[in-house]
């Protein structure tokens, strides 16, 4: 599990290779991530999008944008979570992603960016 705060939020992220929804020999290679974000800060907030990066091994770049995650705005006094389960899908059985979300403060309609902590997509036969 990888682990990181700032702005006064923390960002957990657990990752799987969903072998049951591979597909090697046509380099497709299924993984699963769960994220928690958790408020820390004084502030009720409110995540209004996410942007990914995306890398495989074989160098291949994929930028990922949108409006919340997994279709939800989530807004979170202090101390509340929220956790959900997302994927990806890479051509290679290893990558990494990274990012950050965009939030706001409800307070004062101040935005700020939260760093996702980078994560390794490894499929757990390479680990063999």
């Amino acid at each position: 599990m990888i682990k990181e705060t700032n702005c006064g939020i923390t960002v957990w992220v657990e990752c799987e290779y969903q072998a049951e929804y591979s597909n090697p020999a046509n380099m497709h290679y299924m993984f699963a991530y769960r994220i928690t974000i958790k408020n820390d800060s004084d502030y009720t907030i409110q995540l209004l999008s996410r942007h990914w990066d995306i890398f495989d091994s074989l160098g291949e770049y994929k930028c990922v944008e949108g409006e919340g995650v997994v279709g939800q705005q989530p807004i979170l006094a202090p101390g509340e979570s929220h956790q959900y389960v997302s994927g990806c899908n890479l051509k290679t059985e290893m990558g990494y992603m990274q990012g950050y979300y965009t939030m706001v403060r409800q307070l004062d309609g101040q935005e700020f960016r939260v760093k996702i902590p980078r994560f390794n997509l490894i499929a757990k036969f390479k680990l063999n």
